[in-house]
């Protein structure tokens, strides 16, 4: 297996609340706050539910799962698109824990299978409710659609406001990110350039 598909792999064991509890308030108080202050009371608690139930819940799901109630083609698509661009997403930076958020714009050559729209919306949240790179979580979605429609080409493009970026280091409040990522038929220039164009006139 290779070190790509083994990122791609959820977690095997669920997250134990109790030592993520016991952590985050050992965290705070380590960093020399006093966790009797009323607004840090309740914190240790909130964190965990927050990153067991929203953060990482990605952990808990496949590719698979997200793209389920599929349809069959009678026929492959000969060099017909499918685009769904602008879907909302935010994930964790797994460098130093802090969020980033934007838009995935996903394309897919469909070999056998097609799903319905709101099943795309669901890939991305599956990899990205995860501590996952931006680069890695724009390969691992096209990757998805290539693996589990059996598409002929796939693509995925995300741009996001990342934490990490902008709010420590050199504080580049105004910077956006982008990653592509293309697997199959979505490789050539030539279909390349026409999901551009669709997504430029979609914006």
């Amino acid at each position: 297996m290779s070190a790509r598909a083994k990122k791609a792999r959820p977690r095997a064991a669920a997250p134990e609340r109790a030592r993520m509890q016991r952590a985050v308030a050992d965290f705070l108080s380590a960093a020399g706050l006093d966790l009797t202050d009323e607004n840090l009371r309740e914190a240790p608690g909130l964190v965990t539910k927050a990153w067991a139930e929203e953060f990482l819940s990605g952990y808990a799901q496949t590719a698979a799962d997200a793209l389920t109630d599929r349809f069959t083609l009678s026929r492959p698509a000969d060099r017909e698109l499918v685009v769904v661009a602008g879907l909302h997403f935010r994930s964790m930076c797994p460098h130093h824990l802090m969020p980033y958020s934007g838009t995935a714009h996903l394309a897919y050559l469909p070999g056998r299978f097609v799903v319905g729209f709101g099943r795309l919306a669901a890939l991305v949240d599956v990899f990205a409710h995860r501590l996952i790179l931006q680069e890695e979580l724009a390969r691992a979605i096209a990757q998805a659609l290539m693996t589990e429609l059996g598409s002929q080409g796939a693509a995925c493009l995300i741009s996001a406001e990342q934490s990490c970026f902008r709010l420590r280091g050199q504080e580049q409040h105004q910077a956006v990110t982008h990653s592509e990522a293309y697997e199959g038929a979505l490789k050539e220039k030539a279909l390349r350039a026409e999901l551009w164009q669709r997504l430029q006139r979609s914006t």
